[in-house]
């Protein structure tokens, strides 16, 4: 009986530091909430991407529907926030509003490079007008450069990128024989384009 009661006793106390332990995490994650103004994790971020197929160049469009903010992304004015943020995209958040679209975007044009699961890059804001992307895909890191524009707490950016200057032609020419006839035109040509477009907002809160 005294070897229960001993167990009982060292079982209440392991709960209470666990429990205790729970309580200072929290209190620790509520302790290291910004007092910026802008905090770009907090904010409604919405990326969109715009594809070509057919010769005649057709559009396809896109979005991920999930961006994590990995470094930076806070200050006091939605260019300060902006600029130096450090994000990834998981390729899983691929969305084109077609189950089998998605998953042979995912499977076959970015399933084959060397990091299929993720994209990343950091923000670099030039002037009033312009910036520019560190956009790492498929182990390659290139110079994006981009035009955007900020009206009230809304953050609106826009670009074109050629896949092919990320060493991608591999994974064009694997979409493309797997969508063979689906990218074929008026001319009866197979044909996806390296060129895509690119449109992202960040609305704070």
């Amino acid at each position: 009986m005294k070897k229960l009661s001993t167990l009982i006793l060292i079982l209440f106390v392991a709960f209470q530091m666990t429990s205790c332990g729970s309580d200072k995490k929290e209190e620790e994650k509520k302790e290291k909430k910004s007092d910026a103004a802008f905090v770009l994790s907090e904010a409604k971020n919405k990326i969109e991407w715009t594809a070509y197929k057919f010769t005649e160049k057709t559009p396809v469009g896109g979005q991920f529907r999930k961006v994590n903010i990995t470094g930076g992304g806070e200050g006091n004015t939605v260019k300060e926030a902006i600029d130096n943020a450090e994000f990834s995209i998981p390729i899983s958040s691929v969305f084109t509003k077609n189950t089998d679209r998605d998953y042979k975007i995912k499977k076959y044009f970015f399933g084959i490079m060397n990091d299929p699961e993720l994209l990343s890059g950091k923000f670099m804001i030039e002037n009033d007008s312009v910036g520019h992307v560190h956009l790492t895909m498929n182990g390659v890191t290139n110079k994006l450069p981009f035009k955007y524009s900020i009206e009230g707490k809304k953050f609106s950016m826009n670009t074109k990128m050629d896949v092919l200057a990320w060493n991608a032609q591999s994974s064009i020419d694997s979409l493309n024989a797997i969508c063979n006839d689906l990218h074929k035109g008026l001319d009866g040509v197979s044909k996806l384009w390296s060129e895509v477009g690119i449109n992202a907002t960040t609305t704070f809160k």
